[in-house]
């Protein structure tokens, strides 16, 4: 494996415009002696001659199938689904060790290729902690994506399509411009809030204006009587910002939004945390991930109550593209120059193994 290069591939998912590496970290990685290759990105948030001109190599649009296999695969989100083997070392988002919806197939192409998996996911610290992650903008940007969802409900309306703002100054003058310059008067419940993702959406909501006391931040402290939990109902958005490892109840359900009824005020979920397929989902309302075309899923509440949608986007900072960019890349920036023999990458290489043998067992390989 070639340490010293790394090809950094384009997003084929849609509206996905951010990037693993921006024009700054990439300078900063060649300044160290990496040889970097960017492919041609019309979708990504910065322009290809801005990587070019700190030295990187332009290549062509998804080409890194024909890479030579010495040179790690860095993107952010999934690859499409196919058959095919991967014989190359990926640095990504793979969401394949939770046993999401079709994680072993994911993971015995890398087994049929002799590949290599660095999940950023579970890229951690010695503490535990991620040592790059997109959790504060990922809140952020969902409770502004819920706080407009509210607005449109309001309305009579459904949310239309969600396209990136120029930054978060945007953002909050748009949502605040959507309540008639004053969220004040809204109610939200973030359980997660002590975590990066909850900060950011405890954040976006003080910004957009609500009192003090109409954000609810829950945390473990809050959360260890288990759910379902009525205080959820009694506001006007929940959002979800919870890591979740292992199963525990749900925090609302559809028997606790029957039994509610008319008396239901939560109006709008934004399930950041978006284990949508993973069967210990404590949010058991919905099972589609939504998209920034079609942002909001209805839930089935009964006739004559009040009506209750849920978000679930799965890539929620796309929405502040390049200041999540350059959050996440600035993060990562220390372990990539490190590659791949820190504590980080090695670590992370056992994971993948581990993983790897059970999609094995799973898939009868």
């Amino acid at each position: 494996m070639s340490s010293r290069s790394l090809w950094l591939r384009c997003e084929t998912k849609e509206f996905e415009r951010r990037s693993a590496l921006t024009p700054t970290t990439s300078k900063t990685l060649i300044d160290a002696g990496f040889k970097i290759f960017v492919e041609r990105d019309e979708q990504r948030i910065f322009d290809d001659a801005e990587y070019e001109a700190v030295g990187c190599t332009l290549v062509d649009n998804n080409s890194w199938p024909r890479a030579p296999t010495n040179i790690p695969i860095i993107g952010l989100k999934e690859l499409e689904e196919s058959t095919e083997p991967l014989p190359h070392t990926h640095i990504q988002f793979a969401h394949c060790y939770k046993q999401q919806a079709g994680w072993s197939k994911v993971l015995s192409r890398f087994y049929r290729g002799n590949g290599t998996l660095y999940d950023l996911e579970f890229l951690t610290d010695p503490t535990g902690r991620r040592v790059a992650a997109f959790g504060y903008h990922a809140g952020f940007a969902g409770a502004a994506a819920g706080a407009l969802a509210l607005a449109a409900e309001r309305k009579n309306e459904k949310l239309g399509l969600l396209t990136p703002f120029a930054n978060e100054d945007d953002m909050v003058r748009t949502v605040r411009d959507r309540f008639g310059g004053s969220g004040k008067g809204i109610k939200a419940l973030v359980i997660g809030a002590l975590g990066r993702c909850g900060r950011g959406a405890v954040d976006l909501f003080r910004k957009i204006g609500l009192d003090e006391d109409d954000i609810l931040k829950w945390d473990l402290e809050e959360t260890k009587k288990g759910g379902p939990f009525q205080e959820i109902l009694d506001v006007d958005i929940f959002v979800n910002c919870i890591y979740l490892t292992s199963k525990i109840p749900s925090f609302v359900n559809h028997e606790t939004i029957r039994v509610a009824g008319e008396k239901r005020r939560l109006s709008v979920v934004v399930d950041v945390s978006c284990d949508t397929t993973n069967p210990n989902n404590p949010i058991p309302i919905y099972n589609i991930n939504t998209t920034f075309s079609q942002p909001t899923v209805p839930v089935e509440v009964g006739t004559g109550n009040p009506p209750l949608s849920v978000i679930s986007i799965d890539h929620l900072p796309t929405l502040l593209p390049r200041e999540a960019s350059e959050q996440f890349s600035k993060d990562l920036l220390p372990s990539l120059l490190e590659f791949p023999n820190s504590r980080v990458w090695t670590d992370a290489e056992k994971l993948f193994k581990k993983k790897l043998t059970e999609a094995v067992q799973a898939e009868g390989l």
